[in-house]
């Protein structure tokens, strides 16, 4: 809202400093500081009326250390994070800029999920929560949207450099110089993606109907929205799964998203595009805004959940943040390098699918289960070895880090 009106004053007044709000980077810095009070002073409240409520954390006996310490610890916190992400973005952010509207829909819509399971699980005392065929209804549902509105809006195009490069050189009257923005040409709908480690850094979704003969392209957008409904749905359990031990989830979800932050500004900024020889997606530098706020919101509840934990975000927050770190790594065109970047939600999610696969086996086979980890998800696994909460997380949040640096050198390395 205050983007609108500053623009107003920029294009109608002399009001000093009025254009300061055209820049996303002075916008960002605002989202990010307001945020970030947000959820470490409301925070504080929020946690206190939960606990008045006495909405907190059933704990099933595992057998693992300081476990049972936890229960009644108030959980649904993850409204703190979407709180805390939303007020700055709806202030700071340009809120008809396509991809906002796309992320205010998935905060609100995966929120809503989240909020509904955890309450079935307090206040209606059922442990197992909101149904799973619903949940993925759910998150089915939103990759649909997602898919379509990505697809069919407008306001979702691409630029890719001309081929000739005369085109664009100009004579300035202080001799020929090379016009940035004529590096790129004119916005187009493409399905194409980044894909890394491959020379051209491209892949067209399109490509994956062709064989079905000519004309087949232009029903791509299926096999994307297809896609997209896949990566929300394994991305937003993968977190989900993270959530488990304090401060897990909201730590590592805040390197990955600070890392989407770096794609979307190089990404949306057309020298920055043009000197790195990457994708240009016109407006989607806007996101940048919604990512500030929203990792300034992490690092703000992280205060209160780190070990020991005195709030915990929920299915709320967990499926949440999930579906946005999806979401944004899909706008930005960097999906295909989702298995890199948020690799310790892969690495739960895998941890869960191994086991729960190798046992069925062996006990169909044997007639005994047997298991590949002493625990899963894999930090309860760690938990089990006798390492510490602490410890644990600490050593996940240096591998998301390194993970993270490795997928930002993916964009020079062809």
């Amino acid at each position: 809202m205050l983007y609108y009106l500053f623009e107003y004053l920029e294009k109608h007044t002399q009001f000093p400093g009025a254009g300061l709000f055209q820049y996303i980077s002075f916008r960002s810095a605002l989202a990010f500081a307001l945020s970030l009070l947000i959820s470490t002073i409301f925070g504080r409240r929020i946690i206190d009326k939960l606990r008045r409520m006495q909405i907190g954390e059933t704990v099933r006996d595992l057998g693992l250390d300081g476990q049972v310490q936890k229960a009644g610890t108030p959980t649904m916190g993850g409204v703190i994070i979407i709180l805390a992400t939303l007020l700055p973005v709806l202030l700071f952010a340009e809120i008809g800029n396509i991809y906002i509207i796309i992320l205010l829909v998935t905060t609100v819509w995966m929120g809503f999920i989240g909020f509904v399971d955890d309450y079935i699980k307090v206040f209606k005392k059922d442990k197992e929560g909101l149904s799973g065929k619903f949940k993925i209804l759910g998150q089915v549902g939103l990759g649909v949207f997602v898919g379509c509105m990505l697809y069919f809006s407008d306001g979702v195009v691409v630029k890719e450099k001309v081929a000739i490069a005369s085109s664009v050189q100009e004579d300035t009257g202080n001799g020929i110089q090379t016009n940035v923005s004529n590096l790129f040409g004119k916005e187009k709908k493409s399905l194409k993606t980044t894909i890394p480690f491959v020379k051209n850094n491209e892949f067209d979704y399109t490509r994956l109907v062709s064989w079905l003969g000519e004309g087949a392209e232009k029903y791509g957008w299926i096999i994307f929205v297809l896609i997209v409904v896949f990566i929300i749905t394994a991305v937003s359990n993968g977190a989900n799964l993270t959530d488990g031990i304090d401060g897990l989830a909201a730590g590592s979800s805040a390197i990955i998203a600070l890392t989407l932050g770096v794609f979307a500004w190089i990404s949306g900024n057309i020298i920055f595009a043009s000197y790195l020889n990457v994708m240009y997606i016109p407006y989607s530098g806007e996101m940048t805004v919604y990512i500030s706020a929203f990792v300034g919101g992490l690092v703000g509840f992280l205060w209160y959940n780190t070990f020991p934990a005195q709030v915990f975000m929920g299915d709320t927050g967990s499926l949440t943040i999930g579906g946005i770190i999806a979401v944004l790594a899909i706008s930005v065109r960097k999906e295909l390098l989702i298995p890199i970047l948020a690799g310790i939600f892969l690495a739960e999610n895998l941890s869960v699918v191994l086991q729960v696969s190798y046992f069925k086996y062996t006990r169909k086979k044997f007639g005994t289960g047997k298991r590949i980890f002493l625990m899963a998800p894999l930090h309860h696994h760690f938990q089990k070895k006798g390492y510490h909460e602490s410890k644990i997380v600490t050593r996940f949040w240096i591998v998301g880090i390194m993970l993270a640096v490795f997928s930002i050198l993916t964009l020079k390395v062809r």
